[in-house]
């Protein structure tokens, strides 16, 4: 995460000029300010916002939908994860992706259920769960936050999270929805899914698949989303399963 010193220069430096042409110095600083003083509370809360942009976006499968009922039978268990209430949906679309978001909202794409076991795709939502009790989502909202024009709304006097415009908000959400971690970020949260995994009395090789399965959606010419911010697949991969022929839990 960026020092607090590089995100005010970034906004006063770099949106200057810019703003200088409309007397806008003043709102520039403020902007500073707010992004450097984020609550989780308020990334929560813009995260839902977003979410809800990205699922106006996305045809959504209906509750008898069988791609619906085949997640909500895979995550039965897991309506809360590390103490964070769990809201999941399909979109039926056929990219290979899923994310989830510093509110909870877990988003599964029909083009990776296509593909993978149900085993598989737990151990994917284990995954991004992990980036969000990491942090990491957050982190990631406020990245996209500081990207949009608008981020002076947070500077409010009377400090209340005000709602994006639809064309921020749509900013926020396709960043979110392409954000790339870094290599520790994603190595916790692969962590993350493991222990998951093995705490609640699944296989853990399921992970290592899942990635394997995505290296070879990576071979064929275009890069599936998911694959494109989650690279070195093969090799996390090998990595989960050394880990689990240690444990005595894979070959």
């Amino acid at each position: 995460m960026k020092r607090i010193a590089s995100i005010i220069f970034l906004f006063f430096w770099v949106p200057a000029v810019s703003m200088a042409q409309n007397g806008g110095l003043v709102e520039a600083g403020k902007a500073a300010l707010a992004a450097a003083t984020l609550t989780n509370s308020q990334v929560a809360s813009y995260s839902k916002q977003a979410v809800q942009q990205m699922d106006a976006k996305y045809p959504i499968a209906g509750p008898g939908d069988p791609y619906t009922q085949r997640l909500n039978r895979i995550v039965s268990r897991h309506r809360t994860v590390g103490g964070i209430p769990i809201n999941y949906k399909v979109y039926k679309t056929r990219d290979v992706n899923a994310f989830a978001t510093a509110d909870g909202s877990v988003r599964v794409f029909q083009g990776l259920m296509d593909i993978m076991t149900d085993q598989e795709i737990l151990a994917v939502i284990g995954h991004e769960i992990g980036h969000v009790v990491n942090k990491d989502s957050h982190d990631a909202m406020k990245s996209a936050l500081w990207r949009t024009a608008g981020i002076n709304a947070l500077a409010s006097t009377s400090g209340a999270v005000g709602r994006l415009s639809r064309s921020q908000l749509s900013g926020v959400a396709d960043y979110l929805l392409g954000a790339k971690h870094s290599r520790d970020q994603e190595t916790e949260a692969d962590d993350y899914s493991y222990q998951f995994l093995k705490r609640n009395g699944y296989s853990v090789i399921p992970l290592a698949t899942s990635f394997e399965k995505l290296a070879k959606q990576g071979g064929g010419g275009q890069v599936p989303q998911f694959l494109s911010t989650h690279p070195n697949s093969q090799a996390r991969a090998a990595r989960i399963r050394s880990r689990a022929r240690s444990e005595g839990l894979g070959r």
